[in-house]
């Protein structure tokens, strides 16, 4: 593998390899550097987390933070947030800029539906083609004025204020939505309660209790009580498991592969890709399990393995929405393919991942039959040598990386810096593995 340039225009070269062997240690997992960030600002006094998500997702965040007026210093892969309380942000001089990321404007606006001053939330041309009718729903009704771009569209200008009390029911599973109306719960006297569909990743409830919050759950109702004092935290954020899938799907496909990927964060909500890999006959194992700051912890060997295939479908596809581009890779090179139906979401991430896997499957030879939520890849097939575009999607870029370790001949991706986004060390560390 070789680069050339430095930001989104890199192209990357990548060439098969014969084995892959070696340990990866992650950048933080970007769902809970998030969280953490956003609640260390609101709390009262200086929080430090270590290990924090490198990004540019995660970068959003900390200059929207800093935006608001609180306190941010970086120290190698460690942020410190002075926080200033929950009323304590100040009123931006310009419009926040949460770059690519939909975490970013979805989570910090419930925080901002609190305030007392009106802020301009926007982001990058990809961001500001993303729907934001579920997080203004809710936000309206506990009273936030919210002005969009065709009244769904960044940027977003929100009127904080008096917010009232919510009991809301998701019409479609999403952490990052439960997670703007907890925030906005926050500011709310009384109690705040969202009720789930489907269960998903629970990391929001998990970092508000370890901030002071009081927090109940009950099924898949989770009800927050407003107006907690949060007590500043010292954190460490695991292993980004999301992240870690590009690199258990690597040493499943390839020859003579032992990859161990150490301290990934292992929540039950998220591990959902170990159970669907073990069930494809993946030769995965699980190591060193320990407990840190209310998240399960620990290390991931993955081996070369002949997987049978398998089906996505209902919650196993919400809560696998972010691996299937990478398990697609998978499914063209297991012994039945794989099937993924309800992933309309697909649609309206970064690019339509729907459409962006099945083109670059198509140049290398794969064949793939898309549905309108979803597609099928056969297995049993031939990855022939490409050049592939990431779209400007760091996940695509990543996993059609993957996809030319196995390649009959050297790829080209295009655009491969998008994967700056959520782990700008990637080719760097796959290189490491290959050599």
């Amino acid at each position: 593998m070789s680069g050339s340039g430095e930001k989104k225009q890199v192209q990357e070269k990548v060439r098969p390899v014969s084995k892959l062997r070696g340990v990866v240690r992650l950048p933080g997992d970007k769902s809970i550097s998030h969280r953490y960030a956003m609640l260390a600002a609101v709390a009262e006094g200086e929080s430090r987390i270590s290990n924090y998500a490198t990004g540019a997702d995660c970068q959003s965040t900390l200059a929207c933070l800093e935006a608001l007026g609180a306190g941010i210093r970086r120290e190698g892969g460690d942020v410190s947030v002075e926080g200033c309380g929950l009323t304590g942000f100040q009123a931006p001089k310009g419009t926040l800029d949460a770059g690519n990321s939909g975490s970013t404007i979805r989570m910090l606006s419930g925080l901002l539906a609190g305030q007392a001053f009106t802020s301009r939330i926007t982001g990058d041309a990809s961001l500001s083609r993303r729907p934001m009718e579920r997080i203004l729903k809710p936000l309206r009704q506990m009273g936030a004025r919210i002005e969009a771009r065709e009244d769904r569209f960044p940027p977003l200008a929100i009127h904080g204020g008096a917010l009232q009390p919510l009991d809301y029911e998701l019409p479609v599973a999403s952490a990052q939505v439960k997670t703007c109306v907890l925030f906005a719960g926050l500011y709310a006297g009384g109690r705040t309660t969202v009720r789930e569909p489907l269960a998903t990743r629970d990391h929001t409830e998990i970092a508000l209790r370890e901030f002071g919050a009081e927090i109940e759950k009950t099924g898949n109702a989770v009800s927050i009580a407003g107006r907690p004092r949060l007590r500043p935290q010292q954190l460490r954020a695991p292993g980004d498991l999301s992240s870690a899938a590009f690199f258990l799907v690597a040493g499943l496909i390839t020859p003579e592969a032992s990859v161990s990927v150490q301290g990934v964060g292992l929540n039950p909500t998220r591990s959902a890709l170990l159970d669907f890999l073990a069930g494809m006959g993946a030769d995965i194992r699980i190591e060193n399990l320990a407990q840190q700051h209310g998240e399960l912890v620990g290390d991931i060997l993955a081996r070369t393995s002949r997987v049978r295939g398998g089906v996505l479908e209902k919650g196993m596809t919400a809560a696998l929405i972010d691996e299937i581009p990478v398990l697609a890779i998978l499914g063209a090179l297991s012994e039945e393919g794989l099937r993924v139906r309800d992933a309309a979401e697909l649609r309206v991430k970064e690019t339509d991942r729907i459409a962006t896997v099945a083109e670059n499957l198509r140049r290398m030879g794969v064949k793939v039959e898309v549905s309108e939520d979803g597609f099928f890849v056969p297995g049993g097939q031939r990855l022939e040598a490409a050049e592939l575009d990431s779209f400007g999607d760091h996940r695509i870029a990543m996993a059609f990386a993957v996809a030319a370790l196995r390649a009959e001949g050297e790829c080209l991706i295009r655009d491969a810096g998008a994967a700056c986004v959520s782990f700008p060390e990637f080719f760097r560390t796959l290189r490491d593995l290959a050599e």
